[in-house]
């Protein structure tokens, strides 16, 4: 199954405890979309998220914040696992 690494851009801001609400969310809707998102990073003070997911498209991955929270990606990349 194909990685993708989105990015969200939160121009206030962002406090991580909401990311992580966010994240548990994602993980209640991405069984519909045969999606597994894997892991995610922030950067509060700058106001970037940056989440890990195996996905059969960006759009599915999409799909599933969509649903989830609203809280859509500004960017999507298919990225290959390096060593």
């Amino acid at each position: 199954m194909p990685l993708y690494m989105d990015v969200h851009t939160i121009a206030q801001g962002v406090a991580i405890a909401d990311v992580a609400q966010a994240h548990k969310a994602d993980l209640q809707h991405q069984g519909r979309h045969d999606v597994s998102y894997l892991r995610y990073w922030v950067d509060e003070s700058q106001g970037k998220i940056f989440c890990l997911v195996e996905a059969p498209s960006a759009e599915a991955a999409a799909a599933v914040h969509r649903e989830a929270h609203g809280l859509v990606a500004d960017q999507i990349f298919q990225v290959q696992e390096g060593g």
